[in-house]
């Protein structure tokens, strides 16, 4: 079959990387990929992903793509192509395509539309409410003390939220989104959530509209700096599955999210197919969900496609036809974790173009595999092109191999002004 992945990210990378290992892909395209993903080629014939210069949101041109490649499956990473209707399009065009379809996909593109969901049904999460008026916003969050997230509501590449510990924070805060637009049209609403203590874990489950299959539980690091400090990024970094969470104990917290959610998602005419990424909080009284996302983490995807045994076609393919429940998901018995390189200033003012070295001498490392996120090809050299720049993943028997592979193999890797953090799985640990 040929296969068409939609993005240019490391979730995109780790995404062509294991669908290229099925036996049933005969071409595949990235639109519009990277540096790295250019370098993949498939197990069936050792033909290479090729590199489509069409953007994730230009819907009208991947769709005239697909049509006239005769492309047989189209596979949805980010979140914006999903907000946008990228699937109905696509569906209303008798072609086939894996991710939530945009109804389904309001549970990410709307921080209001998924707690007042979860309130709904009776998914655990903190206590919130949604504002349009700075006034009112500032007086909810003076009740929590302060101490409060506050989230844009709409898409803002996973940036938009920011973590207050006392009132003029907060206000800040309010005016910074609502007020002052930081976020742009995604700070139009906000969603004020009670700042929760605990340790903070990242689930996803896979949907075909009916049923929802458990991955292991991941941990995911969203601040700049070492020690959870800094600004709010798309992710620095993660490992799974986690090493205080047994098996059971994360299967009766995804009971707990998953039962009343496909519950909900029947009661509303919900069909979703694709990955369910709920941010979970575990508290004292129990997990929390801090929020939903409509598709595979990022670095997540990098750390769970390493551990990933079966076909990942065949598995999206069940996703697609709703049999997700004959089937079973075999998982690698390593521990795998992901470290992300970005580029100085990340999440803010970046700049690109930097030459990368020792990219080819940190893949030979065995249990390693570079996964590229802002890149690109410069002839012979490959050039920085984003904020995050590479997602370096090695996987082990334990946490601690894993975790000194990967860091061997960032340390072998060079930009000027690469930033990482130091501390990736130190919780696990």
């Amino acid at each position: 079959m040929k296969i068409m992945v939609v993005g240019s990210g490391g979730r995109e990378h780790a995404l062509v990387w294991k669908l290229a290992q099925s036996p049933h892909v005969v071409r595949m395209w990235c639109a519009p990929g990277n540096a790295g993903i250019t370098q993949e080629r498939l197990v069936k014939n050792r033909a290479l992903v090729e590199p489509v210069a069409i953007t994730s949101g230009d819907l009208p041109e991947l769709l005239t793509f697909a049509r006239e490649n005769k492309v047989d499956l189209t596979v949805v990473g980010p979140d914006n192509p999903l907000g946008l209707g990228i699937v109905d399009l696509f569906q209303k065009n008798n072609l086939r395509i894996w991710g939530p379809n945009q109804k389904a996909a309001q549970f990410e593109t709307s921080k209001a539309f998924a707690r007042e969901f979860m309130e709904k049904y009776g998914i655990p999460t903190p206590r919130s409410a949604t504002f349009e008026l700075a006034e009112q916003a500032q007086d909810f969050a003076a009740s929590l003390g302060g101490r409060c997230a506050v989230k844009a509501d709409g898409l803002a590449l996973g940036k938009g939220v920011v973590l207050c510990r006392g009132v003029a924070d907060a206000d800040r805060a309010i005016e910074d989104i609502l007020v002052r637009r930081r976020f742009g049209a995604a700070g139009g609403k906000i969603v004020i959530q009670e700042l929760l203590e605990g340790i903070e874990i990242s689930l996803h489950a896979l949907c075909d509209g009916k049923t929802a299959k458990l991955f292991p539980a991941s941990q995911d690091h969203k601040q700049a700096l070492d020690g959870d400090r800094g600004l709010n990024t798309g992710g620095m970094g993660a490992y799974s599955p986690v090493p205080f969470l047994r098996e059971s104990q994360a299967d009766e917290i995804g009971k707990k999210i998953l039962g009343p959610w496909l519950l909900g998602c029947a009661s509303e005419g919900v069909d979703f197919r694709g990955i369910l990424y709920p941010g979970v909080m575990l508290t004292k009284d129990g997990p929390k969900v801090l929020e939903l996302n409509a598709r595979f983490g990022d670095p997540e995807t990098q750390v769970y496609l390493t551990q990933l045994e079966s076909d990942l076609v065949e598995v999206l393919e069940a996703s697609l036809d709703g049999t997700l429940g004959e089937g079973t998901l075999t998982w690698s018995p390593m521990v795998s974790i992901c470290v992300v390189m970005a580029s100085g200033g990340y999440p803010d003012l970046y700049a690109k173009g930097k030459t990368i070295t020792g990219l080819e001498e940190a893949a030979q490392m065995p249990n390693t595999k570079i996964f590229h996120a802002g890149t690109v090809n410069a002839g012979e050299r490959v050039l920085t092109d984003g904020g995050r720049v590479l997602g370096v993943t090695a996987w082990g028997e334990d946490l601690k191999k894993a975790r000194d592979a990967a860091y061997r193999a960032v340390h072998k890797i060079h930009f000027d002004g690469a930033e990482f953090r130091h501390d990736i799985a130190a919780k696990g640990l």
